[in-house]
C-alpha cells in the first residue's frame, strides 16, 4: 500500500485497501497517507481519508505528519483535504519551529 501511494498507483490503491491495514508503516515509519501527501497525490489522499480508518495524526520518526509533508511540498490541495473538520486531532501538535 505504501509503495501504491508513494507512486500514485490508485488502481492498486483501490485492490489494497480492502485489505483494512490502511495504517502500516514504510521506511522511517511513514504511512501510505504520509507518502501521497508528500507527492501531492489528491486523489489517493481522498482515497485513504474516505476508509475512515487512516490515523491522519500518524507521523514518521522525524514527528512529520501528512499534513507537514503536504505544506512542505507546497501542494495546497491535499493540506486542505487533511484540515477538513475531524481529519485532524485537537491533540495532534504541530510544531514547524517558526514561533
Amino acid at each position: 500500500l505504501c509503495l501504491a501511494a508513494g507512486n500514485g498507483h490508485e488502481t492498486v490503491i483501490k485492490l489494497l485497501l480492502d485489505t483494512g491495514k490502511v495504517n502500516l508503516h514504510w521506511e522511517e515509519l511513514q504511512t501510505a497517507l504520509w507518502l501521497a501527501a508528500q507527492k501531492g497525490y489528491e486523489a489517493i489522499v481522498k482515497m485513504l481519508l474516505d476508509t475512515g480508518k487512516v490515523d491522519a495524526n500518524a507521523q514518521d520518526w522525524y514527528e512529520r505528519t501528512a499534513l507537514h509533508r503536504a505544506a512542505e511540498n507546497g501542494h495546497e490541495a491535499v493540506g486542505k483535504l487533511l484540515t477538513q473538520p475531524f481529519t485532524i486531532f485537537p491533540p495532534a501538535r504541530i510544531d514547524l519551529g517558526l514561533a
